[in-house]
């Protein structure tokens, strides 16, 4: 074995490398001070950066963990390297020639540690794929890569090659490079069989997967031959290198836009992210065969400095029914970003290279640039699953919505986005501002880690329960439905002909009233001439719960002196219910308009609009009999 690194060598790389740009391939830095700079701590994950290196001493610390050292333990840490390693990577990064002890020339080949062995394995096979491309036999591929719009210089660029269609072509070179059989075995390239191993990737197009220091650690292979009985994609399996859940394809290539434009796309295949650099959009990553998740964020965060001073995470997914899926399961990570979230999808479903293939470059720009916030999408994904035609539709809808938009973290907006969603349920928005306000309380009270994401949120309360919150005094919605049903109960004979009809369809909010209100129509009007037994009987029909309630709003005192005074309150009461209810139903007709193509559906549309009209007039009406 090659002798210990001499001490004046390892003092002489630690003096020359720059620990700043060393540390600045894998975390953002800013300036934070004289000859201070400031970033996330790859170390632990954080929302504030702590993470504090100085340049002048050679050193790093953070604040929040308590990791320290110098850019040799750095590159330990981050590489899982060992500390040989580690000042042999730096000697090479800086062009040094280091002298090991007892005279040794340093270790050869078979002495390096088996990471390093493994990350040549990795370039030699990179190399050999690249070369392949450019072979008779390669022709699929280079017809592949040309259907979609990817020349020459493309495939340089992102290092495309060709896996022979032999058993063992990357067999035969690796060994040819001194590699045994043990060792390949390691590399996540090679299948075994009862006669020993093979190439794992043959008669495919091969794209290097890199992470985020541009070592190649991994491979991803795409089907092109139909006599092939392998999945479409075929990526390394898990190695000491490769590890899915913590690879992102093209990470190398994009971060020094990422931390430039405070931008990150992620995209769902290796042809999309080479469209979207080629288009004009540098920032674009994939993930490899896996869901984007925290450890994905944790390099995402590093990258954008994600300390709620901008930035952007834009996620594009298919059209159908996965993508969907795949946007909201992103949505579950949504909280451990500060930067903005987005979606972007294409109308018609093409991905960002069918859509660079279709409609050029400028269509690829145009998509991210079209983006929309992720919770958005997840509210009108939570709206697509019920009938908005129907009241029991519109409430499942407006249960399952109202915590997606109490989730929204920017304040300002969040009341923005609830007036929207009552335009697309056609609710009073003081209707949704207090589910999305009572959506915030539950989460709140929730013990940490216990919460869901929108879509499959646990829902609200149901509007009937065994055992009922008493109403809130200061809710004037809630306040105009107990003096409703205060006439109800003392005053039954106000409900007969025409106002029976309006009061039984008139649809309370507040559960416990519309528990009462209910009991009512059930009862119907055979007993409103005896007020006595009326009250009685509605002490039957509701849940016992609710009792206690019914006879306080059957005995509290109308604010009224004299009997003309009582009729008069009693109908005015009324009138402003049943103004209520009508105000409802427009809100309703006029998010059906919002929702209708008035080119797609005309007579629809002028329906609509005819009973918006007739709603006003019969608004009208009861102002003036009031």
């Amino acid at each position: 074995m090659a002798g210990l690194i001499k001490r004046e060598d390892i003092d002489e790389v630690r003096q020359r490398t720059d620990i700043k740009e060393v540390v600045d391939g894998y975390v953002t830095l800013k300036g934070a001070g004289l000859g201070s700079f400031k970033g996330l701590c790859p170390f632990h994950d954080e929302r504030s950066p702590s993470f504090t290196v100085r340049p002048q001493v050679g050193r790093y610390h953070c604040f929040g963990c308590g990791e320290d050292g110098d850019v040799i333990s750095f590159v330990q840490k981050l590489d899982h390297t060992t500390f040989h390693e580690a000042v042999e990577k730096l000697a090479a990064r800086i062009g040094y020639e280091l002298r090991y002890e007892d005279g040794g020339s340093g270790p050869n080949r078979e002495e390096v540690g088996r990471r390093q062995r493994l990350l040549d394995a990795h370039k030699i096979a990179d190399e050999f794929f690249r070369a392949q491309l450019l072979t008779p036999g390669a022709t699929e591929g280079r017809n592949f890569l040309h259907a979609r719009g990817f020349d020459r210089a493309a495939a340089d660029h992102f290092g495309v090659g060709y896996a022979p269609q032999g058993w063992d072509s990357l067999l035969k070179h690796l060994r040819g490079r001194g590699y045994t059989d043990a060792e390949l075995k390691l590399t996540g390239m090679f299948s075994e069989g009862g006669r020993g191993i093979y190439d794992r990737f043959r008669g495919r197009l091969i794209w290097p997967i890199r992470d985020i220091a541009g070592d190649t650690i991994g491979f991803g292979a795409r089907k092109l031959y139909e006599d092939d009985q392998g999945p479409k994609y075929l990526n390394t399996p898990e190695t000491a290198l490769y590890k899915k859940s913590q690879v992102l394809y093209g990470i190398d290539l994009a971060k020094r836009n990422i931390a430039k434009d405070r931008q990150l796309v992620v995209v769902e295949g290796y042809t999309d992210v080479m469209a979207c650099h080629l288009a004009g959009i540098p920032t674009a990553v994939a993930t490899c065969g896996t869901a984007f998740g925290t450890e994905h964020i944790k390099i995402a965060r590093r990258l954008l400095s994600d300390d709620g001073s901008g930035g952007e995470v834009i996620f594009t997914f298919d059209g159908d029914a996965a993508g969907q899926k795949a946007a909201l399961r992103a949505f579950e990570e949504d909280q451990r970003f500060v930067a903005q979230t987005y979606v972007a999808v294409e109308p018609g479903g093409a991905d960002p290279c069918e859509l660079r293939q279709s409609k050029g470059d400028a269509a690829v720009r145009d998509l991210i640039g079209t983006r929309r916030p992720l919770f958005e999408f997840a509210i009108r994904a939570a709206l697509k699953r019920h009938n908005l035609d129907t009241v029991e539709g519109r409430i499942a809808a407006l249960r399952e919505s109202a915590p997606v938009v109490a989730q929204i973290r920017d304040a300002g907006i969040r009341p923005a986005y609830a007036r929207e969603l009552a335009g697309w349920l056609g609710m009073p928005v003081e209707e949704v501002s207090r589910a999305v306000a009572a959506a915030a309380k539950r989460s709140a009270q929730q013990p940490a880690g216990q919460g869901s994401a929108p879509g499959v949120a646990p829902l609200p309360p149901s509007p009937v329960l065994p055992s009922f919150n008493r109403p809130d005094p200061r809710d004037p919605v809630a306040a105009m439905e107990r003096q409703a049903l205060e006439v109800a109960l003392q005053q039954p004979g106000m409900l007969e002909g025409e106002t029976w009809q309006r009061f039984s369809e008139a649809r309370f909010s507040t559960p416990a009233y519309l528990a009462i209100q209910e009991a009512i129509r059930a009862n119907g009007l055979a007993l409103t001439g005896d007020p006595v037994r009326w009250v009685e009987q509605l002490l039957q029909e509701v849940p016992e719960p609710l009792r206690p309630l019914v006879s306080e709003l059957a005995v509290v005192p109308l604010p009224a002196s004299t009997a003309d005074g009582v009729q008069r309150y009693c109908r005015d009461i009324l009138a402003r219910l049943f103004e209520l209810q009508i105000t409802r139903v427009k809100a309703e007709k006029m998010g059906q308009l919002q929702r209708l193509d008035a080119t797609s559906d005309p007579e629809a549309f002028q329906r609509l609009n005819r009973e918006l009209m007739q709603l006003e007039m019969q608004r009208r009406s009861l102002r003036s009999e009031g």
